[in-house]
């Protein structure tokens, strides 16, 4: 499970996020990218979005949240991508090609995007 202080939850951090513009995308996931951070010993806030149009059923909108969840975990916990914590917030975003993807699958299509914008902010 995500670290309490690791998680996105107020709406304001939501909008704040989706304000800044700050966007990639693959065929899996859309990444939205908060502002970059001044102090660094403040943890990035991670959130993840799964609407109903992905599927209706709450069951699988919550296993793909799962996945994502463990996926950045990880990344979080080994350090597999060091500018992570350049960034106050991050929100994920399912897109319907998601479904049926495995671990290893949604953990690729996260870290091309985590390069993606680390790379568009340099």
């Amino acid at each position: 499970m995500l670290k309490k202080e690791n998680r996105l939850k107020a709406r304001k951090a939501f909008s704040a996020t989706y304000n800044n513009k700050n966007v990639v995308s693959d065929n899996l996931i859309v990444l939205y990218a908060g502002k970059i951070k001044d102090d660094k010993n403040c943890p990035t806030r991670v959130g993840f979005v799964v609407s109903k149009k992905i599927h209706k059923r709450a069951v699988i909108r919550n296993k793909i949240k799962r996945l994502l969840r463990e996926n950045i975990r990880l990344i979080i916990k080994y350090e597999k991508f060091k500018p992570l914590n350049n960034y106050q917030s991050l929100i994920f975003i399912a897109k319907e090609e998601i479904i049926g993807k495995n671990f290893t699958q949604i953990e690729k299509s996260i870290l091309i995007l985590l390069n993606k914008i680390a790379n568009k902010n340099i």
